[in-house]
């Protein structure tokens, strides 16, 4: 990666025109790196234990993606999965 900056006689202005590429990137890279969360995680968010959590996955009410023996879930579907009780018309 060749990404160069050259600080002398540069404005304010231009500098922060050279970084807004490169800080929105590593933004980018971490929250797709932060989308999946483990077990734990999961447990922590909902308020409830592992075995309610493996109880969801089987039933359905939760999806979950496996890389080895790890066992991990995508935020976003968690907190999708979560409906109100009582809907409001």
């Amino acid at each position: 990666m060749n990404n160069q900056i050259f600080l002398n006689g540069i404005t304010l202005e231009q500098l922060a025109e050279a970084l807004t590429p490169l800080i929105q990137a590593s933004q980018s890279a971490q929250s797709h790196q932060s989308e999946l969360i483990g077990r734990k995680e999961v447990c922590i968010m909902l308020g409830i234990n592992l075995t309610s959590l493996w109880k969801h996955t089987k039933s359905g009410k939760l999806s979950s993606y496996g890389i080895g023996n790890r066992v991990l879930y995508k935020r976003s579907e968690v907190l999708n999965a979560i409906t109100p009780i009582n809907p409001k018309n």
